[in-house]
């Protein structure tokens, strides 16, 4: 795949439109395809940005070399299966699934066909770029608040699918441990789901992280607080304040660099260069969106608890 790459879109909603942009715009790629099942809707995101609207999933698919799948979640496993059925690589907007059998499928038939399969789990550039990954030590203790105002947004599925989800998978990769208990609480309001929840998550080498989540705050907020054996990381993401007490040394001016000013073009060029054969694996695998769900699942049902 060393010729421009022609990419369709599944899902002509806010995320598709945030996916079709960036192939319109990167380089070595092209927006060809956008696949909707409204037609005006998907002409009217793919025709300014030279792609061709789609509703059949077949015809969409001879069109493309590589796809996003930004549809709703309970068709992300689906439309991901049928892509790489048909040998193309593909990103999967998180999470991956929505059951376990699903995101196991979709592991199993990217491994079987050899070909690149990412998730949308791009706030794991933030943390790359910070230097997070980098540290030599275990985290002791990490407490994370993601919270914003009532949206239409995501609303098919509960608020740990929705925003939790990107800290749990965070939280995964600063630790090498395994977690062992999920305890959680949470509140249900206009979706029908949990739009709040709070989730307290074990490790086996005795991590703790803890997880606040809501889709009903009055604004919004977005921090990390990460505890080392040698201090601590304190991250606002919304107002860039960064305290780092441990030794190492840290990208304090994160906000300033390309990747954290966009991060979702920093994870669609890794996945297009695992696709190209450039790279051995995009920024965030298959496996990865698996044991987020995993965890994001275990979550819920202590909610339902």
């Amino acid at each position: 795949m060393s010729h421009t790459l022609r990419a369709g879109v599944i899902g002509a909603g806010v995320f598709g439109g945030h996916h079709a942009r960036q192939y319109a715009r990167l380089p070595g790629v092209t927006l060809a395809a956008v696949l909707d099942p409204h037609l005006e809707r998907a002409r009217a995101l793919a025709e300014p940005l030279g792609g061709q609207a789609f509703t059949d999933l077949d015809a969409f698919l001879a069109a493309v070399d590589v796809v996003t799948v930004a549809s709703p979640a309970g068709f992300h496993a689906g439309q991901a299966l049928a892509a790489l059925a048909a040998g193309k690589p593909v990103y999967v907007e998180k999470p991956i699934a929505v059951s376990l059998e699903e995101a196991g499928a979709v592991q199993a038939a990217g491994r079987a066909a050899g070909l690149a399969v990412a998730c949308g789990h791009q706030e794991r550039v933030l943390f790359k770029v910070i230097g997070l990954f980098g540290i030599p030590e275990q985290p002791l203790r990490l407490e994370a608040l993601r919270h914003g105002p009532p949206s239409e947004r995501s609303l098919d599925v509960s608020v740990v699918l929705d925003l939790m989800v990107h800290d749990l998978d965070l939280a995964l990769a600063l630790s090498a441990a395994e977690p062992v208990t999920v305890e959680g609480e949470g509140s249900v309001a206009a979706s029908g789901t949990w739009d709040t929840a709070r989730a307290e998550v074990a490790f086996d080498d005795g991590f703790t992280a803890v997880f606040d989540v809501s889709r009903q705050a009055s604004a919004r907020r977005r921090a990390m607080r990460v505890v080392y054996p040698s201090g601590e990381v304190e991250i606002d993401f919304l107002t860039r304040a960064f305290r780092n007490t441990t030794p190492h040394p840290l990208n304090a001016d994160f906000a300033d660099t390309p990747a954290a000013q966009d991060t979702l073009a920093a994870s669609i060029q890794a996945f297009l260069q695992a696709a190209r054969g450039e790279a051995a694996a995009p920024l965030v695998g298959a496996a990865d969106g698996a044991r987020a769900l995993d965890l994001a699942l275990a979550v819920e049902w202590a909610l339902a608890g």
